[in-house]
């Protein structure tokens, strides 16, 4: 039996997606940010690091982050067309992240963070200072882990997309062995990518058809019946 992937399958629609975007991108950002601090404030220790950093997040860095992120990423989506569900390829998203301004939003939100910080007294005059004319370190920072982020994201579903084809050699061959350590090497990759459309159609055909295998005794004689049912399941 050759496998086809089914163009019309029916993809679990998760309300969480857009927020598992927003956090691998949130994470992304901070960790630049923290990186930043470090470079700026050598002399301070890791405990004022931290607690610099909490002041900075309590007064909104992190809300405005994730906000300005949420916008960038529904503007582009409207503009390529996409008004629900998620980016269709990794490449609608780099367009997105890269042309949507979230350096400049960021470098906003980070100027007024400082000022309300630094008007409740719990950073001096001198950090403050140190922070706006250094922030052009800390955005640099930033955009080199958004970059290597979207880079580590191509490289995800690359290997995805390899996981898939190498299942469905094993598929042909009926060696479910293969199968299953395809599979759960797809799995496990999955579970680090932001949703993108081609790359979760693909996959979740693969899981449908591969536990109705499994469900069935690791039985490969499927009925059309079979096949077209796993097709539109949502596991």
């Amino acid at each position: 039996m050759e496998l086809e992937q089914n163009e019309n399958l029916n993809i679990e629609q998760n309300n969480n997606k857009n927020d598992f975007l927003n956090s691998t991108l949130w994470k992304t950002i901070n960790n630049g940010i923290d990186i930043g601090l470090r470079y700026l404030l050598p002399d301070l220790v890791e405990d004022e690091i931290i607690d610099l950093k909490d002041n900075l997040i309590n007064y909104g860095l992190k809300d405005g982050v994730k906000k300005s992120v949420d916008s960038v990423i529904e503007t582009g989506k409207q503009a390529i067309g996409i008004f629900s569900g998620n980016f269709e390829d990794i490449g609608q998203l780099q367009n997105t992240i890269k042309n949507g301004g979230v350096i400049d939003k960021i470098s906003d939100i980070l100027d007024t963070v400082i000022d309300k910080v630094e008007d409740t007294g719990k950073i001096s005059n001198d950090v403050s200072n140190i922070l706006r004319n250094g922030k052009t370190s800390i955005l640099s920072n930033v955009e080199r882990n958004i970059e290597a982020t979207l880079n580590n994201q191509i490289n995800g579903a690359e290997n995805v997309q390899n996981y898939i084809e190498n299942w469905k050699e094993y598929f042909e061959q009926k060696n479910f062995d293969g199968m299953e350590k395809e599979y759960t090497k797809m799995e496990n990759e999955l579970k680090e990518l932001v949703p993108i459309e081609n790359t979760l159609k693909a996959a979740r055909y693969v899981e449908n058809i591969h536990n109705l295998i499994k469900n069935n005794g690791q039985n490969f004689e499927l009925a059309d019946e079979e096949i077209e049912l796993a097709s539109k399941l949502n596991l």
